[in-house]
């Protein structure tokens, strides 16, 4: 059986389940592509570690490949397309993952601010709808792809609430925004609302001219240019500037600092900050909660705080 066969087979079983694997999918028909779609049984392991190191440096990328490889190959030994698995029984050592980047509140003024360089006359709405992007991925927490995929249904203006549906562990949650998201999703969708409607409400909230979805290069792009002209550089020690992404981890920090700074009673609440985000748990808030200035400052007063108390007890 050949390798794109055993792909679509398996590609179709997970999907049945309700799994999407879109980028899972386009990955593992690369893997058939690049192997001349031979023979599943005749795939040799220097094939599979070729495959797997890809043509850049090592990065985690590997990981993703060796995990998707994995499903694969359970599939096809229980379905007896193989006797046994190729892939690699020992890890490579791959390199940190990114820092992630906490922009200051400044920074996020100048983002917002610099928006203007992409104003471009013939898409008047795509500076507009960048600054509105970037409001709501710093007040919501959502990944990038998360907000790129609201529907304009998805968007609750009156009871402030904003719909995910099939999110990265193909779930649905309901996210709760301020009121500077609302009052700036309501500019824009009325903005929005210039533009076609390919699908009634259930099109893209974020769109181009002919109302199709914003894709994320496109979006990403804009906002590198965007992060240069804000001043926003790659910091010392670190090979890769700050990210769109990196707003996610933002708004993370942000809100914990805020707690803080309230007296909340942080430890309790994190939790609660794992489900707003979409995290399967909180070791993964966890690790966007990397130790800026401030909240080193907040924690060591809290901790401070709470030293003062056991003292007096004694």
């Amino acid at each position: 059986m050949k390798i794109y066969q055993v792909v679509k087979a398996y590609l179709e079983s997970r999907r049945s389940l309700g799994v999407k694997l879109e980028t899972g999918g386009r990955t593992l028909y690369q893997f058939a592509r690049e192997l001349d779609d031979c023979e599943f049984d005749e795939i040799s392991s220097d094939a599979v570690s070729e495959f797997l190191r890809g043509r850049g440096p090592l990065s985690a990328a590997w990981t993703t490949k060796f995990r998707l490889l994995t499903g694969l190959y359970r599939f096809a030994i229980a379905r007896g397309y193989v006797e046994k698995s190729v892939l690699p029984t020992e890890l490579p050592s791959l390199p940190p993952q990114l820092t992630p980047y906490v922009y200051s509140t400044d920074e996020i003024q100048r983002l917002l601010n610099a928006t203007e360089v992409i104003h471009n006359p013939i898409c008047p709405l795509q500076a507009s709808a960048l600054k509105s992007l970037l409001i709501l991925l710093y007040g919501s927490g959502l990944r990038v792809s998360e907000a790129l995929s609201l529907k304009l249904s998805d968007v609750n203006l009156s009871e402030r609430l904003i719909t995910v549906r099939d999110t990265k562990f193909y779930k649905t949650r309901l996210v709760p925004v301020g009121d500077r998201v609302v009052k700036e999703l309501a500019l824009h969708l009325e903005r929005r609302n210039a533009l076609p409607k390919p699908d009634g409400e259930d099109s893209a909230a974020f769109a181009i001219r002919s109302g199709t979805p914003l894709g994320y290069r496109q979006v990403n792009d804009w906002f590198v240019r965007v992060r240069k002209a804000a001043g926003i550089v790659t910091p010392a020690g670190e090979k890769h500037p700050p990210r769109l992404h990196d707003l996610r981890h933002t708004a993370a920090v942000h809100r914990v600092i805020h707690w803080y700074r309230s007296g909340k009673d942080v430890p309790r609440l994190l939790p609660h900050l794992a489900t707003y985000l979409g995290h399967v748990n909180i070791k993964s808030t966890q690790h966007y909660l990397q130790m800026t200035p401030e909240l080193l400052e907040e924690a060591s007063l809290k901790f401070a705080a709470y030293a003062h108390v056991e003292v007096d007890r004694a």
